[in-house]
């Protein structure tokens, strides 16, 4: 019979420790998108910036930044000529964002080469492969 409750005891404490296990990770998670964005940048070769609507700029000023870097903007754009595109999109609370969208990931790689750093002039932009 101790046996048996033994048995029960490490199985009731195994279990705890996978709940707890998946409590942490999914905790881990939703903070910082670790694995959402190593399948993103994995299995769909995309990167995605995961603000908030309310931590991007205002519309006004990412049309402002994409107007004074038309240069940057021909340069991206000619990387696949019909194949790579740029889009600004929009949240409800007049705050916008950049989408950079290829074909392939050696159109993204001359992307993020000619964009050089985590924002597009301080503008979050996403990389999207289509």
């Amino acid at each position: 019979m101790k046996q048996k409750q033994k048995g029960m005891l490490i199985a009731i404490m195994a279990v705890g420790l996978v709940v707890v296990g998946c409590s942490l990770i999914l905790l881990v998670e939703s903070q910082t998108k670790m694995i959402r964005r190593w399948i993103d940048d994995v299995v769909y070769d995309s990167r995605y910036h995961y603000l908030a609507c309310e931590q991007l700029p205002l519309l006004s000023e990412v049309e402002k930044v994409l107007e004074e870097h038309q240069i940057e903007i021909q340069e991206i754009e000619a990387v696949n000529p019909g194949l790579v595109g740029v889009e600004v999109h929009t949240c409800g609370a007049g705050k916008a964002d950049i989408t950079f969208w290829y074909a392939s990931h050696r159109d993204r790689v001359a992307i993020v080469a000619i964009i050089g750093g985590e924002t597009f002039f301080g503008v979050p932009y996403n990389l999207n492969n289509r």
